[in-house]
């Protein structure tokens, strides 16, 4: 089993991280939230006091951070990863940045020669204590080949979508897939129970016709038909709104760059800003049929 440090043990990686105690690695936890670190050191983990005792000497490298200019300061600042790791360590950021930061900081790895990959997930919160999360890579096939195993103690699904860059590519893509969704699923059973549908009988229904998608048959917005979704736990995060809303900004500032027109990811980060800023911040991205219902904030603008 590998000695693997693992840096970022937030509501995602503090799952992530017991699964690779779980899976029999030495694991070597660094948080600035002291009570992460220690609730992960009652699974079986280690407490690192800093960054430079958790990486040095370690086999692999596992980040989950809040934003580009976190992962570029963590691995290229002084004292940072791609100083103080061991020549021959793999480094995996799990973290869901822009691309442009995923690529620069794989170009700063293998200029250094490391084996470097971007690995975003998918599948929130429960899916990360479960192990059961989906893991988009962008890398050198020698670079996935090594890391893949370490990813497998985390996931069900681990998938090489190309160089670096491309983990992130794909994420951004299908979680602007998914808010768009979402938003479609909450209008259909808002108006499906305007017009006297009972929600479970019209889930019966769209779950086996063309309308049938994860947001209605995993994560369905309204509570009964998905017992395990947030709907039925007062909308308790499990992905929350304020992290869709980072991903759907992240999604429209790559298509302007890119210069691809995406409309109605345009429309679904706008919804999501009106229901982060009336009161969903602390919900569950799926409470936005909250909002679409008329029951949270000023309407829908």
């Amino acid at each position: 089993m590998a000695e693997i440090a693992f840096i970022g043990l937030g509501n995602m990686g503090s799952g992530m991280a017991a699964n690779l105690v779980k899976a029999g690695h030495a694991v070597r936890a660094f948080d600035l939230n002291e009570a992460a670190v220690q609730a992960l050191v009652g699974k079986g983990a280690r407490a690192a006091s800093t960054l430079s005792v958790a990486v040095t000497g370690a086999d692999a490298v596992v980040t989950m951070l809040p934003a580009g200019p976190h992962v570029k300061s963590v691995y290229e600042g002084a004292d940072g990863i791609l100083e103080l790791a061991r020549a021959d360590a793999v480094l995996i950021d799990c973290s869901t940045i822009d691309v442009d930061t995923a690529r620069a900081v794989g170009a700063a790895a293998a200029a250094k020669g490391f084996s470097f990959v971007d690995a975003p997930v998918s599948g929130g919160v429960a899916a990360a204590e479960g192990g059961t999360l989906t893991f988009m890579v962008g890398g050198p096939e020698e670079a996935f080949n090594r890391a893949e195993p370490i990813l497998d103690a985390m996931g069900k699904a681990v998938i090489r979508a190309g160089e670096a860059g491309a983990g992130q590519a794909a994420k951004i893509c299908n979680n602007m897939l998914l808010g768009i969704h979402m938003i479609g699923t909450c209008e259909a059973l808002n108006l499906a129970m305007k017009l006297g549908l009972d929600p479970q009988n019209f889930y019966d229904i769209a779950s086996k016709a063309s309308g049938q998608t994860w947001s209605l048959t995993s994560y369905c917005p309204v509570p009964g038909p998905v017992p395990a979704a947030p709907s039925n736990r007062d909308y308790k995060p499990g992905f929350a709104a304020p992290m869709m809303l980072k991903d759907l900004k992240l999604a429209q500032a790559t298509a302007e760059e890119a210069g691809v027109e995406t409309p109605m990811g345009r429309r679904a980060r706008e919804i999501y800003q009106q229901f982060n800023d009336e009161g969903g911040a602390e919900l569950d991205f799926s409470g936005v049929i909250k909002m679409l219902a008329g029951e949270l904030g000023s309407g829908v603008k």
